[in-house]
């Protein structure tokens, strides 16, 4: 019997969530990173400019149970302005966004204000105070719709600057360093 193997990293912003660049875009893969076995695979995606915990794995059944409606995605988000308690709200019940071509109306999840986390800077600047206060939320979610969170915030006024998920599951970002990779014995 195989065994498979697991890993949970945290990917910088910038990097594409993927091990073969199909587009040939001169980005980061996941490969870059650590020399990961042979069958690989990311357990859903964080889009190029979003960066934070992801986890890997070889057993695509473990992928399949982690991308579930099982566990809760957690994400610190900034967002472009100070958002108000009615937009949390919206958040909260679930918004409509776009969807596969469709509209979509997200499920209920938990959303509240956090302080600044303080996360290190990244590679780019995202802009300074003279573009006007933002604010930091949480989103935690189950789903995870193409490019969801972002669509969210736009959709009650409050574009994403900078978002990094935390959390998959029990499963947390911790300490790991940027670009940092570890290999765990089970992710569930």
């Amino acid at each position: 019997m195989k065994k498979h193997r697991h890993f949970i990293i945290h990917k910088p912003w910038g990097m594409i969530s993927q091990f073969v660049n199909p587009a040939k875009r001169k980005k980061k893969l996941l490969g870059d990173l650590f020399d990961f076995p042979e069958g690989t695979m990311a357990i859903g995606r964080l889009d190029v400019p979003s960066e934070g915990l992801l986890l890997l794995t070889t057993d695509g059944k473990v992928s399949a149970e982690i991308r579930s409606n099982k566990y809760e995605k957690e994400y610190y988000v900034q967002v472009d302005g100070i958002i108000t308690e009615e937009a949390i709200k919206k958040l909260k019940s679930g918004v409509e966004i776009g969807y596969d071509g469709k509209k979509y109306i997200t499920k209920p999840g938990k959303v509240f204000f956090i302080d600044d986390p303080k996360f290190p800077l990244r590679s780019q600047k995202i802009r300074d105070k003279r573009h006007g206060p933002t604010s930091w939320i949480s989103i935690i979610i189950r789903e995870g719709k193409f490019r969801q969170v972002r669509k969210m915030t736009a959709a009650v006024g409050f574009p994403t600057l900078r978002l990094v998920r935390v959390r998959i599951g029990t499963i947390k970002l911790g300490n790991l360093e940027i670009n940092g990779v570890k290999e765990v014995n089970s992710l569930n």
